[in-house]
């Protein structure tokens, strides 16, 4: 799989998940940790990856754009806090959402539960 690893998150997570085989590189390889989150998004988009972040906003901006793309990983309220425990967290938990994220979904991994949400967002 494909990752942007936004600034939220340290580059320990890019860095876990390419040693897992993954193709992923955190905002800081691009030079956009400074960027709006506009910008991450659209780069996310145009390479085909998924956002792996710990800010809200990008579920905001799915929402808002009703996009199916790019998928997005929301680390949330996680007692790990330690970058590599995040990355075990994570890889431990792929699998059970690596079909939704290819179709297009919100992922939000709390320490106790998942919650996934197809994409589009439509809100009537």
């Amino acid at each position: 799989m494909k990752f942007l690893v936004d600034n939220a998150l340290s580059p320990v997570m890019a860095e876990g998940l390419r040693r897992a085989g993954h193709d992923a590189i955190h905002v800081r390889d691009y030079r956009l940790q400074e960027s709006e989150d506009e910008v991450i998004f659209d780069r996310a988009a145009s390479e085909e990856r998924i956002i792996v972040s710990a800010d809200t906003d990008f579920g905001t901006l799915l929402a808002l754009r009703r996009e199916k793309t790019p998928s997005v990983i929301l680390l949330r309220r996680m007692v790990p806090r330690r970058p590599e425990s995040q990355v075990s967290f994570l890889l431990s938990n792929l699998n059970e959402i690596a079909e939704s994220l290819e179709r297009g979904a919100v992922v939000v991994i709390e320490e106790t539960r998942l919650r996934v949400r197809p994409l589009p967002i439509v809100t009537e």
